[in-house]
């Protein structure tokens, strides 16, 4: 199969799902309802969370700063700020896109391996998978009875298993990158099967493995933890603000850790979502959210929820974004040529 034919199933399968997850959110949403609801939202909250919402990027990309270390001191945080917008607003165009745009953009300025740089963001989904765990599992203690009745099929001992398998999913992908497993793998079957290509692999895979050395100095790990906490605290705090611009919230008075629920759970469809900027998928997730844990929310309520939380750091990201790609110069998405050629 070429590249080519590829590419066109991969686009006919996202704009499917597309399709399908707007039509389960549209579905039983009365309009005329929906933009009544619209219409008389304070708006003046959705303001109140934007500088909240962009200082959670900028603590991102401080953040960045940690893993970079091993492979180059970093000195200007708007480089880094400007590689992480440009890696959003891209996103919000090609699913997963960013994620190889983001490390170009910036090796590309800062003249370093592009493979090395690229394994920082490993290392970042990394942390933020388990944090993401933490703050589900914190979430789920803090409001168990009110999870279990929303979603019995979830159960203490499915979530157990679930959390072991992904631990043990990510101690394994460590384990072949920071060690000399992953060597002999590439040596056995590599050297055989593709002995031209070899060296380069080798090479390849030794920069990978640069931008991974920071999970080895115990030194990160704390201001790691305390950014990270930050990170989310951030992304739950206009998911919170939003609440006060729907009537729901003066008679259901949701609090910090109904917005963290919201945002593990978001943060999941947007980790899973193949759409791009995760539309229609997102609005599933956080519709059929509202709805079953809050039964007095309705679908229109919580359709308009979603789709201001989501329009509005939509409109962050791509406005602040499509600044830096100007100024960064970016015209296409990086290949696989583009991160071999280091």
């Amino acid at each position: 199969m070429n590249k080519k034919i590829k590419e066109i199933i991969k686009y006919i399968v996202i704009i499917a799902i597309l399709i399908g997850s707007l039509y389960l959110v549209l579905d039983d949403v009365n309009l005329k309802e929906f933009i009544n609801i619209l219409s008389q939202v304070r708006w003046e909250w959705c303001l109140l969370s934007v500088p909240v919402a962009i200082l959670s990027h900028w603590v991102r990309a401080i953040r960045w700063k940690i893993f970079l270390k091993p492979i180059l001191d970093a000195k200007s945080n708007m480089n880094l700020f400007s590689a992480v917008m440009v890696g959003y607003f891209v996103n919000n165009v090609i699913p997963r896109g960013g994620e190889f745009v983001r490390p170009f953009v910036y090796a590309r300025r800062e003249n370093v391996s592009k493979s090395a740089v690229l394994a920082t963001i490993v290392t970042e989904r990394i942390i933020d998978v388990i944090f993401l765990m933490l703050m589900f599992a914190f979430a789920y203690i803090a409001s168990k009875d009110t999870i279990m009745q929303a979603f019995p099929w979830i159960s203490g001992q499915g979530m157990t298993y679930s959390i072991i398998l992904l631990v043990a999913c990510i101690a394994f992908i460590i384990l072949l990158l920071s060690t000399q497993v992953f060597d002999k793998i590439l040596y056995a079957i590599g050297k055989k099967i593709m002995p031209n290509q070899y060296e380069k692999l080798k090479n390849i895979l030794d920069s990978f493995r640069k931008g991974l050395e920071i999970m080895k100095a115990p030194s990160s790990y704390l201001p790691t933890f305390i950014y990270s906490l930050l990170i989310w605290a951030l992304y739950a705090l206009p998911m919170y603000l939003m609440f006060f611009a729907f009537d729901f919230q003066s008679t259901l008075h949701l609090g910090l850790i109904d917005a963290g629920l919201l945002i593990v759970v978001s943060g999941v469809g947007t980790s899973i979502a193949p759409t791009p900027g995760a539309i229609g998928v997102y609005h599933w997730i956080i519709v059929s959210a509202l709805v079953n844990l809050y039964p007095n929310i309705s679908q229109e309520e919580a359709l308009a929820y979603a789709t201001l939380t989501h329009g509005v750091n939509l409109i962050i990201q791509v406005i602040i974004g499509a600044i830096f790609l100007l100024k960064e110069n970016i015209t296409k998405i990086p290949t696989k040529e583009d991160f071999e050629a280091n």
